[in-house]
């Protein structure tokens, strides 16, 4: 005997109009009440083959550089499983490393489900033809964590990166800096290039100077960025007022390489970072930065997905998610030195 609204309502007990807006992911339904009746219409078999009840959370890698060693991602991941079961959607983790050597299998594999719904993690993914292949082929609903291209033919999720930078380093000129630098990640990520682009528009339209000896290329790892900034300090370089860095690790690793040679961090150089790690506010001093809504950017492209099975109406959608300037230690007011 087929399932059917009514069955689902006597076993739950709750009125058949609840039950079709939960199984619909229709809002005005309690998240609690949601999970019940669909883990209920589950177990009753009311879900046939093609119904998508299961979210694949796709961690692309690239090389690692930048989604390993973070507390950042996994943050997010959890933002994704919280908001799965509070719909009712089970989440499953997949891993996708471009230097495993059965790589293009397993792409192959992954864009034939189309059982499942994609939330892909594309912090490492550059505009290159295998990269965007991977995104073309998807069978099933997708949606792009932290990438995206100008044409959007698929929705995304993403940090409002270029007007964070812009923040940064107006923040950094209204404390009276002049000479801002900027600490490039060395994997040139479509996040960071934004970042770049907000810096550098932000400089050329208060008149500022764009110094190629301000801007020094790390690693995107704190490790990485530590060793890289000592091998630069090693040559002596004159150093800006202040650095903007495209992330947390590398803000942080280039400021114990700072004050290994002696560079006092604010008085010397001032630093601002980006992401609001928990390591920024115990490193001595406290790292001035961009906190990003890392666990809300998860729930909102499962929220998403939700309105894309249940409408399927083809809009694709760009969602920024906007930051929160958080002021700590690390940068100081030359305005106080002319008063």
């Amino acid at each position: 005997m087929k399932v059917n609204i009514k069955k689902i309502s006597e076993v739950t007990g709750f009125s058949p109009a609840t039950v079709s807006n939960a199984l619909n992911y229709k809002k005005g339904v309690n998240a609690e009440t949601s999970a019940k009746i669909i883990k209920a219409a589950r177990d009753l078999g009311y879900f046939d083959e093609n119904r998508i009840t299961r979210v694949k959370f796709v961690m692309y890698r690239r090389n690692g550089a930048v989604v390993d060693d973070t507390p950042f991602f996994p943050l997010m991941v959890t933002g994704v499983e919280q908001e799965c079961r509070a719909c009712g959607m089970e989440m499953m983790m997949y891993n996708l490393d471009r230097r495993d050597a059965n790589y293009k299998e397993q792409v192959k594999w992954l864009q034939q489900d189309n059982t499942s719904a994609v939330i892909l993690l594309g912090t490492e993914l550059m505009d290159e033809p295998e990269d965007l292949e991977l995104i073309r082929g998807m069978s099933g609903p997708l949606l792009v964590i932290d990438y995206w291209k100008e044409d959007m033919y698929f929705d995304a999720v993403l940090i409002n990166n270029a007007d964070s930078a812009r923040m940064a380093t107006e923040y950094l000129m209204g404390k009276g800096h002049r000479e801002i630098g900027y600490l490039q990640g060395s994997l040139r990520i479509k996040p960071f290039r934004s970042r770049a682009s907000g810096y550098y528009n932000t400089l050329r339209k208060a008149g500022l100077s764009l110094r190629k000896e301000y801007v020094v290329t790390l690693s995107p790892d704190m490790d990485g960025a530590y060793n890289d900034m000592k091998k630069f300090l090693q040559a002596n370089p004159k150093l800006p007022t202040a650095y903007f860095a495209d992330n947390d690790m590398i803000a942080l690793g280039a400021m114990k390489a700072l004050q290994e040679f002696g560079i006092q961090i604010p008085e010397d150089v001032s630093m601002v970072g980006f992401d609001d790690l928990s390591f920024s506010s115990i490193f001595t001093p406290q790292l001035t930065t961009l906190r990003v809504p890392k666990q809300e950017m998860g729930r909102m492209a499962v929220r998403r997905l939700r309105d894309m099975i249940q409408d399927g109406d083809g809009t694709k959608l760009k969602i920024q998610a906007c930051t929160q300037f958080i002021e700590r230690d690390s940068v100081r007011d030359l305005n106080e030195q002319i008063r």
